[in-house]
């Protein structure tokens, strides 16, 4: 615990840079929904999401451009198309987009076409591409690493700050343990331990944390009951015919009733 509180001390010390995109601020106090689609397949599908989104008053769209696949011979995203479809769905409804990096050749064009990056599990560890990142001042979403201690977390996250980017937003997506039922194991008290600690946004992953449809509600309602600062959610109008993460991802309705289930579970809190 020595070495956490050292290490919390350090990070507290860049302090939080609170940043507006399009009107909208991610803060650790509050709660912020982020929606969409793991990987964007077509134009269409992506506005009937962003329309959706509007009426629901949720004003971050997420979208991959680029995946990273166990396998090779699957689907890893339209690349630079579906940064621009991103890009342009996103002036058009006025949202705050968000989209994973995957490799640092990629990140001048996010830069200028996305408005927060997201450094998903596998690249937790990748320390190049967090430095890169942090020379940018570019608001970043670092999810947890699959087997990574809190520490680990804490101190990936110190390459991004000590560059100067201190507009940081950590995200709990699971860890792989023993257990093969759920795709992950959810670490919800991760959540309220770092909002004790660190003066970030922590966010909660459900769809990676759990791999099923079916706990994507009754999880994201245990993590604004924790007092995170938000959730990270896969959602579509036809999760079944996605061809990434499918079983994860939850239809427009439920995204609906989550919103609305989250922000009433905050208010009774507060």
């Amino acid at each position: 615990m020595k070495s956490l509180n050292k290490i919390v001390e350090r990070i507290n010390g860049y302090g939080y840079d609170r940043f507006v995109v399009k009107g909208q601020e991610i803060t650790p106090d509050g709660f912020t929904v982020i929606a969409g689609p793991c990987t964007i397949e077509n134009r269409d599908d992506l506005e009937v999401i962003a329309k959706h989104l509007v009426t629901e008053n949720i004003s971050f769209i997420r979208g991959g451009a680029h995946k990273l696949r166990t396998s090779p011979n699957d689907f890893a995203g339209l690349g630079s198309t579906a940064l621009d479809w991103l890009q342009e769905i996103g002036k058009k409804y006025n949202l705050v987009t968000v989209s994973e990096i995957t490799d640092t050749e990629h990140l001048d064009e996010m830069i200028e076409k996305i408005d927060i990056l997201l450094v998903g599990t596998r690249n937790m560890l990748n320390y190049p591409m967090l430095t890169k990142i942090g020379k940018t001042r570019k608001p970043v979403i670092l999810k947890r690493g699959m087997s990574s201690t809190l520490e680990e977390w804490l101190l990936a996250s110190e390459y991004i700050l000590k560059e100067g980017n201190s507009k940081l937003i950590y995200c709990e997506r699971g860890i792989r343990t023993f257990d093969s039922i759920t795709r992950n194991t959810y670490d919800i008290s991760a959540i309220p331990l770092l909002r004790s600690k660190v003066n970030f946004p922590v966010i909660g992953d459900p769809s990676h944390a759990t791999g099923l449809r079916e706990l994507i509600r009754p999880i994201s309602i245990a993590t604004a009951s924790v007092g995170a600062s938000g959730l990270l959610i896969e959602a579509h109008p036809t999760p079944e015919t996605v061809l990434v993460d499918s079983r994860q991802t939850i239809d427009l309705q439920t995204l609906s009733t989550i919103n609305e289930q989250s922000k009433a579970i905050i208010k009774l809190l507060n």
